[in-house]
């Protein structure tokens, strides 16, 4: 026996010995009790998954996990047909849940034959391993449902239960044509982890696979049957087949690892203190991508920004201290799921001649409270101007967030620490976001004139600003912090136009060779 097996099988039997130690039944349960009690736990999924794998429940689940389980199973049983895409960010559990949710139906009997693929066969291999650990050792499955392992039929890729489930590995690309479980074709088909990074970069490889899914992996359904898809991964690229299936989907569903007022999803498990901390060792746009499902490809307009030294701030005729609450998904590409990033940014901007300069600027995943508290800082760091503008971010969109939440909260911190803020909303009707910070900043960026402060260059809120304005791109999700220098920009323009735009009287010369 190779090494490499000899490993494979001492964690196959550490599972094993896992699961069981976890398991342990009620042996003197007479045969009524037994009855109910399964009937009961049947009629409850959240339960049902409670009892039989116990193993996985040191969190308390959170709700969009409970939704999403019992609108997976209900739908599947009401329309016969299903297919969902769940777009989990990285430690949310999608591929666990998505085991037990798979298990509850195929020991109720609602499943016979499944499919797990991913971008390998040894990938594919690895998930189903999970499902054949849990119906071999599982004691409280094997002393409700009978011991599941069928003799001879048992490997590791391919394995059927005692009843005749029958569950197989497939690598995209292996050909799954005529398979089916003796008269059962396949009634369901995961795709877990199916593109990859590399993957990703090719788009022919991207059509490739997705051809090879549509028409040799889709088709191994009966199309007059019942059957179920799932697909599992986060977005790892604005162009890949799980992205692609969710276009298709009757339902497709974005879970960060933070929700829209950038909370943790799942406390339980999952800190606030952790996500920092994890968040701090990896670039924003690793960030990004694995846990917020916002995969930042290099854009085309602002491939390099400018770094240099910014006047003082005392020789400023004024500054303008612009913030974006990122209340609004107007100018966010539509999607299924209500929860998507909301990336706040408040921004310190200054002008000399036709230089722009931004002198300092938080940009993030905050809470409004958070969010007024840069308003603060920024005021405090800009005190030394001549003149300081504040400027709110308020559109019609944003109007009533404004009036009842921002503005409520800048009144009492000003009260708290006795400073006033001369806060003004810009209610600017503004166009199309990429169309406005292309239009207005890269002009700006190409002549070198936007002029990043160096002294904040290893800050991570201009990091996160530099990252961002990297990725624009007409479909980009998150252009906050560029949205938030263009709205700055914009006002500084537009108070300059202004200011130009005077009448000197002079005196005129007499021309004694002009006919009066």
């Amino acid at each position: 026996m190779k090494l490499t097996d000899k490993l494979a099988l001492q964690d196959w039997d550490k599972f094993r010995k896992a699961i069981l130690k976890s398991t342990t039944v009620q042996a003197d349960e007479t045969f009524q009790q037994k009855t109910r009690r399964i009937a009961g736990l049947e009629d409850d999924p959240q339960k049902w998954k409670e009892y039989y794998f116990p193993r996985y429940f040191k969190s308390k689940s959170p709700q969009f996990h409970i939704r999403a389980s019992n609108r997976l199973i209900k739908s599947f049983l009401m329309n016969r047909h299903w297919y969902e895409v769940r777009h989990w960010a990285r430690g949310l559990s999608k591929s666990t849940l998505t085991m037990m949710d798979v298990l509850y139906l195929v020991l109720t009997g609602k499943l016979r034959s499944v499919i797990l693929t991913s971008s390998t066969y040894d990938a594919a291999e690895r998930f189903l391993e999970k499902y054949r650990a849990e119906l071999d050792s599982n004691q409280r499955i094997a002393n409700d449902y009978g011991k599941q392992p069928r003799a001879g039929m048992w490997q590791k890729g391919s394995f059927t239960t005692i009843a005749g489930v029958k569950f197989l590995a497939l690598g995209a690309g292996q050909s799954p044509r005529g398979d089916s479980n003796e008269e059962y074709r396949t009634d369901c088909i995961i795709s877990d982890d199916y593109d990859t990074d590399e993957e990703c970069r090719n788009p022919d490889i991207i059509d490739k696979k997705w051809a090879w899914w549509e028409q040799a992996l889709f088709f191994t359904v009966d199309t007059s049957s019942p059957y179920l898809v799932i697909w599992l991964g986060n977005i790892i690229h604005e162009d890949c087949c799980v992205v692609r299936a969710g276009k298709v989907a009757d339902h497709c569903e974005i879970i960060n690892i933070r929700d829209a007022a950038g909370r943790s999803v799942w406390p339980e498990k999952n800190s606030e203190e952790d996500i920092d901390y994890q968040i701090s060792k990896v670039s924003y746009e690793s960030s990004q991508k694995e846990l917020f499902n916002n995969p930042m490809q290099q854009g085309q307009a602002f491939r390099e920004m400018v770094f240099g030294p910014c006047p003082p701030i005392k020789t400023m005729p004024y500054l303008v201290i612009y913030a974006d609450p990122a209340t609004s998904n107007k100018d966010r590409p539509g999607n299924k799921s209500k929860i998507m990033n909301s990336c706040k940014a408040v921004a310190v901007i200054g002008a000399r001649g036709l230089s722009r300069y931004v002198y300092k600027v938080f940009v993030d995943n905050v809470k409004n409270d958070t969010f007024i508290d840069w308003l603060f800082a920024a005021f405090d760091y800009a005190k030394d101007a001549r003149l300081v503008h504040i400027y709110v971010e308020n559109n019609t969109l944003q109007d009533p967030f404004y009036e009842q939440i921002l503005r409520p909260l800048i009144y009492e911190k000003s009260k708290v620490r006795g400073t006033l803020l001369p806060v003004r909303p810009d209610t600017r009707q503004k166009p199309d976001k990429y169309a406005r910070i292309e239009a207005t900043l890269e002009p700006l960026n190409r002549n070198g004139l936007l002029i990043l402060n160096r002294a904040e260059q290893d800050n991570p809120h201009m990091q996160r600003l530099v990252a961002q304005f990297k990725a624009v791109r007409p479909n980009s999700k998150v252009m906050d912090g560029p949205d938030c220098i263009e709205g700055g920009v914009h006002i500084i323009n537009s108070n300059n136009i202004v200011g130009s735009a005077q009448l000197t009287v002079v005196k005129k010369k007499s021309n004694p060779k002009r006919i009066r």
